[in-house]
């Protein structure tokens, strides 16, 4: 079974195209907003000590600040 992986900012397949500017965002200023996983988009929050966000079916990932 081939799963597919997702880009966490646009939410498109991560095969399907260039996520340059999706990778350059993540790394420095902005916490994912879809799941990597079903690509599903998160609720997310963001706090002044870092951020959360939670995929109705896959759970919830943390900033590590």
């Amino acid at each position: 079974m081939i799963t597919a992986v997702y880009c966490s900012f646009c939410g498109k397949e991560e095969a399907g195209g260039d996520h340059e500017f999706c990778r350059r965002r993540l790394s420095m200023i902005d916490p994912p907003r879809y799941c990597s996983e079903c690509a599903r988009r998160m609720v997310v929050q963001v706090t002044p000590d870092g951020w959360t966000a939670r995929c109705s079916r896959h759970g919830e990932i943390t900033s590590s600040r």
